[in-house]
């Protein structure tokens, strides 16, 4: 962990730790610990209740940092910052944890522990693990496949404007795979994602509109053009 990062992460630990005595107990436990260099225990403590904004700009931080650290194959790195988020509940250290397990980069390639990690996340709103919650129950990783589950999933996502999950959606509602087979709901999804710059997506849309009538793609076209985004809280 660079120095830099280091006088980052602790400025919030540290001012708030020297406040005054109601921020003592398990902050002052933190600062002490970051000044030996365990930045493990440091990070793992919450912040109390009135300094969210420490908290939230901590977070936002170790995210960053984390993806650094992701992108280099620095794993163990990774796995070092997103854990402690993770388990304060950061939707989006939740959805990254679970990669880590999905891939077995960090930590031994873990389905069941991916899955949870995921679901957590994917509770929370976050469209990237509901995606790859939809992917595992649709491949079927540590339990039978379910494409009933998988296509729920893809939908939460999707409906958000996530370009895979509607690529997918699109692909099951063409092969009336966990939904009820409708060329034209899927030529919608696929017009979407393709949209966004999904290539992939283009492609298959332009296979499916291959078997569907120059009526039913219209119907595909006017859905794709009245179609918005829910809104969605984002997660913490």
């Amino acid at each position: 962990m660079n120095r830099a990062f280091q006088a980052v992460v602790a400025a919030p630990i540290l001012a708030v730790s020297l406040g005054g005595p109601a921020t003592g107990g398990l902050l002052e436990d933190a600062a002490t610990a970051y000044m030996k260099g365990d930045y493990v225990t440091a990070l793992r403590p919450p912040l109390p209740l009135g300094e969210e904004g420490n908290a939230d700009a901590q977070g936002r931080l170790l995210l960053t940092d984390a993806g650094a650290a992701y992108r280099k194959g620095d794993y163990a790195t990774a796995l070092l910052l997103v854990r402690p988020l993770a388990e304060r509940g950061n939707a989006h250290a939740q959805a990254r944890l679970a990669l880590l397990y999905d891939l077995g980069q960090g930590v031994p390639q873990d389905d069941a522990t991916a899955m949870s990690w995921y679901r957590k996340a994917a509770e929370q709103g976050s469209p990237d693990a509901q995606r790859s919650l939809g992917n595992m129950y649709r491949i079927g990783r540590g339990m039978p496949s379910n494409n009933a589950a998988a296509a729920s999933w893809y939908r939460k996502a999707a409906e958000q404007g996530d370009a895979r999950a509607q690529n997918n959606l699109g692909i099951m509602y063409d092969k009336g795979e966990g939904v009820r087979q409708d060329r034209v709901t899927a030529h919608m999804w696929l017009n979407l994602s393709a949209s966004s710059g999904f290539g992939e997506a283009a492609r298959n849309r332009d296979i499916v509109a291959q078997r569907m009538t120059p009526a039913q793609i219209d119907a595909a076209q006017m859905l794709a053009r009245e179609w918005n985004p829910k809104s969605t809280p984002a997660p913490p």
